[in-house]
């Protein structure tokens, strides 16, 4: 018997981005999350006209809490293909869900060929956006530190610009109505760049800028 292959769940082609997974994800998104954050919080969102027109960048904000995704996809005009650590994968539901909201799985410790592939197929889609969060995981409020590098060399290998989004709010989590307060701050775009560490800083500093929390550069 022919043992069973593991799925690959950090490789995905342009038929896995379909009307079906958008659909699922605005349902998810702009309209369960989308009544949470109208009820709970007063969301401020400002720089929507430095969402370019195309989708050849990379949607990469600041990491506080589990909501952080779901407020991104609700902001951007498209859908947003979001990259998963690969461990999240592993947990039957939270797979289910990831898979039908169109995100991918990403190995954190190492870029993987599957990966940069993937976001490829996320570019040439033109109705997705690609979207990751370069902290990797959820982050203390008032500082913008810990950033992998692994981002900025999506950035280079796919040829795209990056696109900075300051969130501040989404760690106090609240259910009484309008008690809490949200704000998207997007950036101007950075532009395509093959210098790592230049993406790196100038993505964090734009941050810093957008939410005021300080950037503490990563150890050398």
């Amino acid at each position: 018997m022919t043992k069973k292959q593991p799925v690959n769940y950090a490789r995905r082609t342009a038929k896995y981005f379909n009307f079906w997974r958008k659909f699922f994800q605005n349902i998810v998104c702009k309209f369960w999350y989308g009544i949470q954050f109208k009820l709970m919080y007063r969301v401020e969102v400002e720089g929507k006209e430095n969402i370019p027109k195309d989708n050849k960048f990379i949607v990469c904000g600041n990491h506080l809490s589990s909501l952080d995704p779901f407020l991104v996809s609700f902001v951007m005009p498209k859908p947003v293909a979001f990259m998963a650590k690969k461990e999240l994968f592993e947990k039957r539901f939270v797979r289910w869900m990831l898979d039908w909201q169109g995100a991918f799985a990403v190995n954190r410790e190492k870029l993987e060929v599957s990966t940069i592939k993937t976001a490829f197929e996320v570019k040439n889609t033109k109705n997705w956006i690609l979207g990751l969060f370069p902290q990797g995981t959820r982050a203390k409020s008032g500082t913008i530190e810990d950033i992998h590098k692994g981002f900025a060399g999506i950035a280079r290998a796919t040829k795209c610009s990056i696109l900075p989004i300051g969130i501040v709010g989404t760690e106090n989590r609240t259910w009484c109505p309008f008690k809490g307060k949200i704000k998207v701050k997007i950036g101007e775009i950075i532009p395509y760049n093959d210098d790592l560490e230049k993406v790196m800083e100038e993505w964090a500093l734009a941050v810093q800028e957008l939410t005021g929390f300080r950037y503490i550069p990563n150890p050398a």
